[in-house]
C-alpha cells in the first residue's frame, strides 16, 4: 500500500467537491498533472482506475487518492451504475509518497527550518499519513460528510461558508487517515451511525421510532441508547435538529414561504416548525432569512 505523507502545518485546504454517477459503459476521464489531489469515494458500483502503473478497483465503501503530479485514467468502463463522491484539495506544505504502511516519518525527515519559533514556544511540523487506496472504516460517516460539503457548494459566496467547508473537509481527512487503523468502530457506534444515516436520508418523511427500528433491524430502545451515547440525543431529537439545518439552507437559497419550507423538511405544521426553529436557533425563520437578504 502506498502512503501519502503530508507535513502539517500548514493544513491541507479544500477546493471543491461533487457527486457523479456513471452509467454502465462509461468511464472516468484520463488526466495529466491536474495540480490538485483528487479524492474518489465510491458509494455504489466500481471504478476501474490506474495511476503510476498501478491498477485499482475502487468499490463501494472504498476510497482512492489521486496525486496532482501524475497521470490517472480508467482501465475499464463501469459494469454497473456507479456513483461516487469526488473532492479536490491541495497543500502548500511538503508531501511525499512512500510504500511504508507502518512506520511514521522520523523527526529528521521533517524540515526543522519550517518550525514556528518564539521565545516562549516551538511549534514543529508533524506528518499526516493518508492511504492512497483503502477500504473505509466508516463509509456511511464519510458519505455523510461529503454530502454535507456538497450541500454547501451553492453558498460558497457567503463569507462564513468557506470556513464551514474547511471544517467538514478536515473531518473527511480524519476519516481517511483513520482507515490506516485496524480498529473497527464499536457495535454502538455502527448502530448510531446507521440510524443517523437513515434519518438524514428520510428526513422529509414521517418517521417513528418503531419504523426506524424495523428499517435497521434493531430494537428502538437499543437505537436510542446508542444514539444517546454517540450523539448525545435521542433519534427524534437528532431528526429535529437535522430538519432545522436543512430548513436553514432553504431559507438562504430559496424564496419559498415559511409554510412551504416547513413542509419540505418534514414538518406537518408551520407553527410547530417556527417554534422548533426559535428553540434551536434562538431566532425566527423569517429573521434568519433576513440576515442573508
Amino acid at each position: 500500500m502506498n502512503i501519502l505523507n503530508f507535513t502539517v502545518p500548514p493544513l491541507l485546504y479544500y477546493i471543491v467537491s461533487g457527486f457523479h454517477t456513471f452509467s454502465p459503459g462509461h468511464y472516468h476521464m484520463s488526466r495529466h498533472n491536474t495540480r490538485v489531489f483528487d479524492l474518489l469515494v465510491v458509494k455504489q458500483g466500481c471504478l476501474y482506475m490506474s495511476e503510476g502503473g498501478l491498477p485499482f478497483q475502487v468499490k463501494a465503501g472504498q476510497a482512492l487518492l489521486l496525486r496532482p503530479d501524475s497521470h490517472h485514467f480508467s482501465t475499464d468502463s463501469c459494469k454497473e451504475s456507479t456513483s461516487y463522491y469526488w473532492l479536490h484539495f491541495q497543500t502548500v506544505g511538503d508531501w511525499n509518497m512512500t510504500e511504508d504502511t507502518t512506520a511514521r516519518l522520523e523527526k529528521d525527515n521533517v524540515k526543522i527550518e519550517n518550525s514556528l519559533q518564539s521565545d516562549e514556544f516551538d511549534i514543529r511540523p508533524f506528518s499526516l499519513r493518508l492511504p492512497q487506496y483503502t477500504t473505509l472504516l466508516q463509509p456511511s460517516k464519510m458519505e455523510e460528510l461529503l454530502s454535507q460539503l456538497n450541500q454547501l457548494v451553492p453558498n460558497s459566496h457567503i463569507s462564513d461558508t468557506p470556513f464551514q467547508q474547511q471544517l467538514l473537509f478536515l473531518e473527511v481527512i480524519q476519516q481517511l487517515s483513520a482507515s490506516l487503523s485496524h480498529e473497527r468502530p464499536s457495535p454502538s457506534k455502527i448502530c448510531a451511525e446507521q440510524a443517523a444515516s437513515y434519518l438524514r436520508s428520510h428526513f422529509r418523511e414521517h418517521i417513528t421510532a418503531q419504523q426506524l427500528g424495523e428499517s435497521l433491524s434493531f430494537h428502538p430502545v437499543y437505537i436510542a441508547r446508542c444514539m444517546k451515547k454517540e450523539y448525545g440525543c435521542a433519534p427524534m431529537e437528532y431528526l429535529l435538529h437535522y430538519r432545522i439545518q436543512q430548513s436553514k439552507l432553504l431559507l438562504m437559497q430559496t424564496s419559498y414561504t415559511i409554510a412551504r419550507i416547513a413542509e419540505e423538511v418534514g414538518f406537518n405544521q408551520a407553527p410547530y416548525f417556527s417554534s422548533s426553529f426559535i428553540r434551536i436557533e434562538g431566532t425566527t425563520p423569517r429573521e434568519f432569512r433576513q440576515r442573508f437578504s
